[in-house]
């Protein structure tokens, strides 16, 4: 979890844990005229979800750090008369609209509408009742199937602001004073490198097309190797429609400053943070024309910038508001055309993940003197077989044949009296 001076979070990891299905019952109907009654035994419930929800309330992921476990309802066992287990009740986690979410094998989910949900982790199924193993030659079955665990998950999120507009440039460029003159964001400024230190959020509004400007930390040479505040907020500007790289033009050197930016995007483009900043769309906003220099800066801008460039050029001022008009009416044109291009994309409802429940595959591994079994499928049939009786222990041979594992065990060398793992389970095989 990563942290700035004021408590703006934007990475966290939270552990997350779908309840479990209930247990179904093994039961007989007891009833005064009825002295042989029948199975009657209902299913176990189903366990509650995890669910990821967008919440456009939300800046940071800051709350996550007071809470980082979060643990959806195990469904209710089954009960007599066929009465079914009532479903647990969801868990359900609100991050801030941005958020990407992944496990330590990638992307699982990107949140970016208000109310957007997404199943993260899945409860597991309720176990069946005896009533479901009736058969003509079996009609008292005394086995139910326990509760299918729920699916658990180590998660990272990380923020990612939404934003039409990006603003970069080094420290003390003026990105911050610029989005305040743009815009009724009121961000900190001062004079002394890295004044900001989360992302600002400004919203400006031409005629009526609002479209929101993300100011985040000034960039400087090294920052791909961690210098200064490094990469860790470009991923706030990796959203934006376009860019606007914002120069001191009253520096020593404002040319070779506008380049060191555009040398750090492309090596932050080639250390694979997937997103490619130089394909942006861009304009550069010579800031402090207020001061005399600048005018001598801003002449070795143009001359640089119109050499084999299509990249526009607006001299400006935050301090006195000298062409920001100019440059936000350039800004509306560029992202009134990016959004009209654009599909309409529809709220999506509840997305759930890949069903890596389906997946039939499993390993089977000797390792010293015992042999290992690993897959989800039988996985989660031993942990819904019933142990405790003979009929649970045939319906689990029956299952596990089924899979195809009884003949890879054969096949690699399994004898009575040998110990075979199942997940969590330990079996002498007989």
């Amino acid at each position: 979890m990563t942290e700035s001076e004021s408590g703006f979070i934007d990475e966290a990891r939270i552990f997350v844990k779908a309840g479990d299905g209930g247990n179904g019952l093994s039961s007989f109907r007891r009833a005064k005229f009825e002295p042989r009654g029948g199975p009657d035994g209902g299913d176990g419930g189903r366990g509650g979800d995890v669910i990821i929800q967008g919440d456009r309330n939300l800046s940071s992921l800051l709350h996550f750090r007071r809470k980082e476990r979060f643990k959806a309802e195990r469904g209710g066992n089954g009960g007599t008369a066929q009465k079914h287990g009532k479903r647990g009740a969801d868990e359900i986690i609100r991050v801030p609209l941005g958020t990407v979410v992944s496990d330590d094998h990638g992307a699982l989910a990107d949140v970016t509408h208000d109310r957007q949900e997404v199943v993260i982790a899945r409860g597991g199924k309720g176990g069946l009742g005896n009533i479901h193993f009736a058969t003509s030659t079996n009609r008292a079955p005394r086995m139910a199937r326990n509760g299918e665990p729920g699916e658990d998950l180590s998660l990272n999120l990380e923020l990612r602001t939404l934003g039409d507009v990006g603003f970069v440039g080094e420290p003390n460029a003026g990105k911050s004073s610029l989005l305040a003159a743009m815009s009724a964001a009121r961000p900190e400024i001062g004079a002394y490198p890295f004044t900001t230190l989360t992302p600002n959020l400004g919203v400006a509004e031409i005629g009526d097309v609002p479209f929101v400007l993300v100011d985040v930390p000034g960039l400087i040479m090294g920052a791909h190797e961690g210098v200064g505040l490094g990469y860790r907020f470009l991923r706030h500007v990796s959203r934006a429609r376009m860019l606007v790289h914002v120069v001191d033009a009253s520096s020593a050197d404002p040319v070779a400053s506008y380049e060191m930016i555009l040398k750090e995007l492309e090596l932050f483009n080639k250390a694979g943070h997937g997103t490619q900043l130089l394909d942006k769309p861009a304009v550069v906003a010579a800031n402090k024309m207020d001061l005399p220099e600048a005018r001598t800066g801003l002449a070795a801008l143009k001359r640089h910038v119109a050499h084999g460039s299509d990249v526009a050029l607006y001299p400006v001022s935050a301090l006195t508001g000298e062409g920001v008009d100019a440059l936000l009416g350039a800004i509306r044109t560029s992202v009134e055309a990016m959004r009209q291009e654009e599909s309409e994309e529809e709220l999506p409802g509840r997305v759930y993940r890949p069903a890596a429940r389906d997946d039939k595959s499993f390993t089977v591994e000797k390792e010293g003197e015992a042999y290992y079994v690993r897959g989800r499928a039988a996985e989660r049939i031993i942990a819904m077989a019933n142990l405790e009786s003979d009929e649970g222990i045939a319906d689990l041979q029956r299952q596990l044949d089924r899979l195809g594992l009884l003949k890879q065990l054969d096949k690699a060398g399994v004898k009575a009296g040998d110990t075979v793992f199942i997940g969590d389970y330990e079996l002498e095989w007989t």
